[in-house]
């Protein structure tokens, strides 16, 4: 034999010294669930392990995150029911929930990186993203409340802002409003290939917005399509996008490729809830060792194309990928 692949497999340290994939902090996204109230840390019961934090109690978590060198938290209010309404009312609260929150963490972490949903689910009676009509999510009026909503967070010290709601023309729309109100620089995530997945399910019991009526196939993607991704894509590209999302990650890791191939911006990938779940569901019946199962599977997202991952393991493979050093 004149090539003996095995030997660059033989130890450890060979093994990292020609690994192609490698994971580290800076390349998760932490995803964070906020209520009102005080001292509050209440445990999702369908994401075993993970929480909703008050405002105080969250600036306690980010803080520790942040000193394991986790410097992007994206942001997520769960609205009281009392203040949720069809018209995105509280969604543009200059004292919302969202906008509070964005103060207080900027004001005591200004180098985390701090993005926010904008989507109206979570402040929808109708648990739509979009304003309802006849039992229908218009669009234009819809965008409409986005770009305010934007700018409220943008305005309260937002560094990216995270349209999640899969209307059209929002990133253009977005774009232009905070460019009008002097927000040169704050940043658009653009979900622009976000498919209507299964997989969202826990994440809706965590911000209690699942839809009220139907389901979300009118505006999310079709699971079954990979060129309508990279149309959706390659728009949200022209009318402004920054960053551009695949959501979910591990179930779509030939859509992640097929945009990092396509695009030079920087892609993100969304290992949701239900992603999350099933590990931690498998792990507790002993199928599979969950520590293992979380870094195969980050490092499989990476290695598609993914060059941020939002996940819910990222303090935990953190955590890991120190220990492993």
């Amino acid at each position: 034999m004149i090539r003996r692949n095995r030997i660059l497999r033989q130890s450890a340290s060979v093994r990292g010294m020609v690994r192609e994939t490698t994971l580290q902090a800076s390349d998760f996204i932490l995803p964070v669930f906020i209520m009102e109230g005080q001292q509050v840390k209440e445990e999702i019961a369908s994401m075993p392990g993970y929480y909703r934090y008050s405002l105080d109690m969250v600036i306690e978590e980010l803080q520790s995150c942040y000193a394991l060198g986790i410097r992007c938290a994206l942001l997520f209010a769960k609205v009281d029911g009392e203040l949720k309404d069809n018209t995105g009312k509280e969604a543009v609260n200059g004292d919302g929930l969202m906008q509070r929150s964005v103060r207080a963490i900027k004001n005591v972490l200004p180098d985390m990186i701090v993005m926010t949903d904008v989507a109206l689910d979570p402040y929808s009676s109708f648990g739509h993203d979009g304003i309802v009509e006849n039992h229908k999510i218009v669009n234009d009026k819809t965008v409409d409340v986005l770009a305010r909503m934007s700018v409220s967070h943008a305005r309260a010290g937002a560094d990216f802002v995270a349209p999640s709601d899969m209307m059209d023309g929002r990133i253009g729309v977005i774009r232009e409003a905070l460019e009008m109100e002097g927000f040169h620089n704050t940043g658009i995530m653009s979900y622009a290939a976000k498919y209507a997945s299964c997989f969202y399910g826990p994440f809706r019991d965590a911000l209690d917005s699942a839809p009220g009526f139907g389901d979300k196939k009118t505006y999310q993607m079709d699971p079954s399509n990979r060129l309508e991704a990279i149309k959706e894509v390659r728009m949200d590209v022209e009318e402004g996008a920054d960053i551009i999302m695949v959501k979910p990650a591990h179930a779509y890791l030939d859509i992640i490729r097929e945009v990092k191939n396509e695009i030079k911006l920087p892609v993100s990938a969304y290992h949701v809830s239900g992603e999350y779940a099933m590990i931690k569901a498998a792990a507790k019946a002993g199928y599979l060792n969950e520590d293992q199962a979380i870094l195969e599977v980050l490092t499989s997202i990476k290695r598609a194309g993914a060059d941020l991952i939002a996940t819910y393991f990222a303090k935990h493979a953190v955590q890991l990928l120190k220990r492993n050093t």
